[in-house]
């Protein structure tokens, strides 16, 4: 595979352009074509020469979409294809104050947790930074927006994979996508989601990208936490807890918990009760999810009546929370669903081959 154009911010652009003896002003075109989109061969400012040139040492399209499902909500599910064959997916979802984005930081995950689909063929790759911001930056120009006026106004760094697990093409990526001369999303909105690596955690408060950090807790008990998320073997809640507290004084931003309510599992009062006592004074907020199910696991999501029973429980406690609104779940909305149906269906394909 070739190199990737996007992973490089507007300086260094500046470099290789004076490296490669074209003048300055070309990178500057060159910036704005890749900022909108664009293939490095479909940018018309720049000369047929000087594009070959490009074209010998990087990825003409680093990702492109390979296939859109439409939920009848509206939100979007795409399956990217990568340069090297790859899939990764995201999900465009369309909200009153603007459209958020769910990217992919790796192909596949090594989190290994129980309710997510993700992981299920395991970790291939990390992606590079300007794979990461490619996603944003093809699906922008697909609705009709430009660095100037976005059609995706917010990111999530939730899609396949565990952000801080690529932790420097993580770093690389919020740096790119927050850079005034590129596409310029404030970190205020873009949220980060982790299942909790307490190292990369701290690393991430020093970075000076204020992002939103929200955290995959999923259980009130390191016990109950580690039956889901084997992450819980290296990490537990304390620590977590610390460096949340650590997030928030440095960076001055209240932290979010994510919370999969899990029938049978951690979704009846007595778990509300133990959450919110665990919560209780902390600059957090809890962002409650029903599962979407996978069916190569065996968890399943609560019903409506029974989350907004949790819900009122933590409310009562004086916990701020809401319930996140269930979206794509008639298209597989739940993060690595439609890249593992068709990795299964490419297998299929090769088995009737092989027969």
């Amino acid at each position: 595979m070739k190199e990737i154009l996007q992973d490089l911010s507007l300086p260094a652009l500046e470099a290789l352009v004076a490296e490669m003896g074209e003048k300055k002003f070309r990178a500057g075109q060159l910036y704005r074509g890749l900022m909108r989109g664009k293939r490095i061969s479909d940018i018309t400012e720049l000369s047929k020469a000087f594009k070959e040139r490009l074209l010998e040492r990087f990825e003409d399209e680093p990702v492109r979409v390979r296939e859109v499902l439409t939920a009848e909500d509206g939100t979007e599910k795409y399956l990217f294809e990568l340069a090297d064959g790859n899939l990764v997916e995201g999900v465009l979802m369309r909200y009153k104050y603007g459209n958020t984005q769910c990217v992919s930081t790796q192909v596949g995950c090594r989190m290994g947790c129980a309710f997510c689909a993700s992981g299920l063929n395991g970790l291939l790759r990390d992606l590079t930074a300007g794979e990461i911001l490619c996603q944003i930056l093809v699906v922008n120009a697909r609705c009709g927006g430009t660095p100037e006026k976005r059609a995706v106004t917010n990111v999530v760094l939730m899609g396949s994979g565990e952000p801080l697990d690529n932790y420097e093409n993580t770093v690389k990526f919020l740096q790119n996508v927050t850079a005034q001369e590129g596409i310029c999303i404030s970190p205020r909105n873009i949220s980060l989601s982790t299942c909790g690596i307490v190292p990369k955690m701290y690393a991430l408060a020093e970075e000076g990208i204020p992002v939103n950090l929200t955290v995959s807790l999923h259980a009130s008990t390191d016990e109950e936490r580690r039956r889901t998320m084997p992450v819980a073997n290296a990490y537990p809640i304390a620590d977590i807890l610390k460096a949340c507290d650590n997030y928030f004084a440095k960076t001055g931003r209240r932290y979010i918990f994510e919370y999969s309510l899990i029938e049978g599992e951690n979704a009846d009062i007595p778990h509300a009760e133990a959450l919110a006592k665990l919560l209780k004074g902390r600059p957090c907020h809890v962002n409650l999810i029903r599962l979407n199910a996978v069916k190569e696991r065996s968890l399943r999501g609560t019903s409506e009546k029974e989350a907004y029973r949790f819900l009122g429980s933590l409310e009562k406690a004086g916990i701020s929370a809401t319930l996140r609104r269930r979206t794509g779940a008639d298209i597989g909305g739940a993060c690595g669903q439609l890249r593992a149906s068709r990795l299964k269906e490419l297998q299929g394909e090769e088995n009737d081959a092989g027969n």
